[in-house]
């Protein structure tokens, strides 16, 4: 065996038992101990595993100020060596059966700063809160654990800042149920933050947001995203990031043969850029009639909407309603899933608990309209929670469906 196919599958041992020793890997590859340490020191080197006493432990989690290994290549030689791999492996294996449940998320972290108000305000009013949260947020984290609680793996790939709240960013993933991430650094540009105002008149939000290092994405972070991008059946991408590394995500993912869900949210004119890279596009009401110039007011317009953006070179729609549910346009398919009943205490992250546990679906295998169901059950429990990083799980989601 070369030293590389050895390397190759200890980290394949150690991504499916998480730790091993080196006496274990000596007797499994018939090496010596001296063998395996030498494997393991160059592993660590490359910050693919952490060194302990008497063997390793796979890294998931990293929170780096640096790219450990530059690409050395522009971004356009990469995804050609990517797609003239995939063509030599092409017949060699079955990539869906390797690599079922698993979602790569390119996308923000921010931290909320959440005020529970009796009502909105009106310009120049100033209103007493009823209460106040700090916490974490941003559509790509909480998307990622909207994923992990419906039931797929998810890689988180996302920038803060070199303040005090990299670290809680860093905490508060690693004490999550996301099975891995990876947080770049911004040397210039402090952790994204949100201000939210929750009315407690009927759950809605009004939500400003600083991107801060969510926008400084480099050509090497993405690039370096390819090695989770090739394990995984779809990527999840929103616009809380600088535009270029989210279109060159879904360029890397496009090479790669994996499928592409685009949250276009916040809404910018740049979602109508990509859309030839993008499997789903996932707009609400207000979205979809910003993308189309069509005012999305009831099913109808909303037909019209979805067909108008779909001309405009989009392959699947998902216009998320509320509680008019969701609409569904594939070819010239429309299907109009009914919103599931729920006791609104706080929507935001509805839309985020949606997209998460849409493309958690999809990796797992289930068709667009099954997924899209599966979400809007999800959904439908977000909203009945306070916090917007305050999923459901799996099981209570069979349930609702059940009760249906």
């Amino acid at each position: 065996m070369f030293l590389e196919e050895r390397r190759q599958q200890i980290l394949e041992y150690l991504d499916k038992y998480e730790r091993v020793k080196v006496e274990i890997l000596a007797s499994l590859f018939s090496v010596t101990r001296e063998t395996i340490r030498s494997d393991l020191n160059a592993l660590a080197a490359e910050n693919l595993v952490q060194r302990c006493h008497g063997g390793a432990r796979v890294i998931r989690r990293s929170l780096q100020s640096k790219l450990i290994t530059d690409t050395g290549d522009n971004f356009e030689v990469l995804l050609k060596r990517l797609q003239n791999q995939k063509r030599k492996q092409a017949g060699q294996q079955n990539k869906g059966n390797n690599m079922k449940g698993k979602v790569c998320i390119l996308g923000s972290f921010n931290v909320d700063i959440v005020a529970k108000v009796e009502r909105f305000p009106k310009g120049g009013e100033s209103l007493m809160a009823l209460g106040s949260t700090l916490g974490p947020g941003g559509k790509g984290a909480n998307q990622a654990t909207a994923v992990s609680r419906a039931g797929a793996k998810v890689h988180f790939v996302s920038k803060v800042g070199k303040d005090q709240f990299s670290q809680f960013a860093y905490d508060h993933l690693t004490s999550s149920e996301i099975h891995s991430f990876t947080l770049y650094q911004s040397e210039t540009e402090p952790t994204g933050n949100a201000i939210i105002y929750v009315s407690q008149e009927n759950g809605e939000n009004m939500i400003a947001i600083y991107s801060g290092a969510n926008k400084t994405i480099t050509e090497d972070e993405v690039a370096a995203i390819a090695p989770e991008l090739e394990d995984s059946d779809v990527l999840l991408v929103q616009l809380e990031n600088n535009f270029s590394a989210t279109l060159r995500a879904m360029k890397l993912a496009k090479a790669l043969g994996v499928k592409v869900i685009l949250n276009p949210a916040p809404f910018s004119t740049h979602a109508l850029e990509c859309l030839e890279y993008v499997d789903v596009i996932t707009p609400n009401e207000t979205e979809a009639s910003q993308l189309s110039g069509i005012d999305v007011q009831d099913l109808a317009s909303a037909k019209e909407a979805a067909q108008r953006i779909v001309s405009q070179g989009a392959k699947r729609v998902i216009i998320t309603m509320g509680s008019r549910g969701a609409l569904l346009l594939d070819g010239n398919q429309f299907q109009h899933i009914p919103a599931f009943p729920a006791l609104s205490v706080d929507t935001t992250g509805a839309g985020d608990a949606f997209n998460g546990a849409l493309a958690s679906s999809i990796a797992n295998g289930q068709s667009l309209i099954q997924a899209a169901t599966y979400a809007s059950a999800f959904a439908s429990l977000s909203v009945e929670r306070e916090g917007a990083s305050n999923m459901p799980d799996n099981a209570q989601v069979l349930a609702r469906l059940a009760q249906r």
